[in-house]
């Protein structure tokens, strides 16, 4: 249909990209460059496989959507906040029992997709996230915490964040346990 149109008109039509509300994570490993120095190349790739394992446990148990994986880290995506938050303090606490230390961000947005995987302002602004929690924090935007509202889980106010690439300063929260 597209073609009779421009044939008929002389013009194409614009095509709307496809975009999806969606929930991303990210983890990072943190101290992961001191812990390849230490166990050394094999060692550390064996733990970076569990490491990798473990997450993807949590995210089937979640129902969370593996998009990429970044370096020592996860990209990833849920229908669902509350959700998201679940799986990112479960993969906390999981990583923790294989020694490592792993903070996760999270936001709520539209994203574009592209190519077999998700792009946008959303999914930049939560890897911003995830970058200024600590090890062993999920750090959330306030988006992500009203859209949790009466779930249960609880927050400790982090204040006003300025992210690198993001015009809007943000609210950014803890989830406490």
């Amino acid at each position: 249909m597209p073609e009779i149109r421009e044939f008929l008109t002389g013009s194409r039509e614009a095509t709307e990209p496809d975009r999806v509300l969606a929930t991303v994570l990210f983890t990072d490993l943190v101290g992961s460059t001191e812990l390849l120095l230490e166990r050394g190349d094999l060692a550390w790739r064996d733990l970076l496989e569990r490491h990798y394992a473990t997450v993807r446990r949590e995210l089937a148990r979640f129902r969370g959507t593996e998009i990429n994986t970044t370096g020592d880290g996860i990209f990833a995506t849920f229908d669902g906040p509350a959700r998201a938050i679940h799986c990112a303090i479960g993969i906390v606490d999981a990583v923790s029992a294989l020694g490592l230390k792993l903070r996760a961000g999270l936001h709520t947005g539209e994203c574009e997709r592209a190519g077999g995987g998700l792009t946008g302002i959303a999914v930049h602004t939560g890897a911003r996230i995830a970058a200024t929690a600590n090890a062993g924090e999920v750090i959330v935007s306030s988006t992500v915490r009203d859209l949790v509202a009466g779930s249960g889980l609880g927050f400790v106010d982090r204040g006003v964040h300025r992210l690198k690439g993001i015009d809007t300063p943000l609210r950014l929260f803890a989830v406490t346990r």
